[in-house]
């Protein structure tokens, strides 16, 4: 019993450390952050895509994956806030063992930890329910920020990151190309159609990452040696919760059918001088194309 109150007492002495260190930071105008880089893992942008049989998913067979190329600005911008700020950097992934190596690409880029949520439940889910998983990590671990590429490519839902700040009763900012923090504050650049519009606003909050946010770094020798040493932590169902819950089966949205997209007519060369050109291209744009 003694022991066990000594260790209680030893945990109790290290908050205590830890927050006054935190008081102190914030006296002294630089308050640490603890980010949370929520990232998938999709087809590399080179690969020559097949369907599966079953025509619900693409064909995985000899596919590489890699990070979703927002997602490395949602990493870049995080490694940027925590070399100014200090603090700490979760890389977070929901998948099966594709998520593995693009976890091990963010601890070599400069992450601290990683979080693998890996289940079975977890095969073929919506963005709601990616939402809710993703949620379930985050809530009550004292997050001040959690950074999300603005879409994932190949599902290009765009709709993760406004659905966890939903879900996590936070404040969220979109299409971030401009992040300012200061203390327990933000001001935020986002992009909107013609135009970026500047949004102000306090911690917690969720912020999707855009192309010209930053330029993300390339990970070095150091740190991929470093990053094979470091432990991924792996959350199933059970841990999070979620068991019964949150499921393939169990989404909302389905995948019926998944398709190639037709394959592009030969073009085709115009003879004659210009104006029979301009005749018989406005001839087809109305009778093949049907545009005009």
């Amino acid at each position: 019993m003694i022991k066990e109150f000594d260790q209680k007492l030893d945990l109790v002495k290290q908050q205590n450390i830890i927050e006054t260190l935190k008081d102190l930071q914030a006296f002294l105008g630089d308050t640490p952050l603890k980010i949370a880089v929520c990232i998938k893992a999709v087809p590399d942008t080179e690969t020559k895509i097949q369907i599966a049989q079953d025509k619900k998913n693409i064909d995985f067979t000899g596919v590489r994956f890699i990070v979703s190329p927002y997602d490395e600005f949602a990493i870049e911008e995080a490694l940027k806030l925590k070399e100014k700020h200090g603090g700490e950097t979760t890389v977070i992934s929901v998948g099966e063992g594709e998520a593995t190596d693009i976890l091990r690409d963010a601890l070599a880029r400069g992450i601290d930890s990683a979080v693998h949520v890996n289940d079975p439940d977890f095969a073929s889910l919506d963005p709601l329910s990616t939402a809710k998983v993703l949620a379930a990590v985050i809530k009550d671990n004292g997050y001040d920020l959690v950074l999300c590429g603005q879409q994932g490519v190949g599902g290009d839902n765009n709709q993760v990151p406004a659905m966890l700040a939903e879900l996590l009763d936070w404040p969220q900012v979109m299409l971030t190309v401009k992040a300012e923090i200061e203390n327990s504050s933000f001001k935020v650049e986002r992009e909107i159609e013609g135009a970026h519009e500047t949004v102000e606003g306090s911690l917690p909050c969720v912020f999707s990452t855009q192309k010209g946010l930053n330029e993300p770094r390339y990970p070095s020798i150091k740190g991929v040696m470093a990053a094979r040493k470091k432990e991924i932590v792996i959350k199933d169902a059970n841990a999070l919760g979620l068991k019964g819950q949150v499921s393939g089966q169990l989404a909302k949205l389905k995948v019926k059918e998944i398709a190639l997209p037709p394959s592009r007519p030969q073009g085709r060369v115009l003879e004659g001088d210009v104006d029979s050109q301009v005749k018989k291209l406005v001839e087809l744009l109305r009778t093949e194309a049907q545009v005009i």
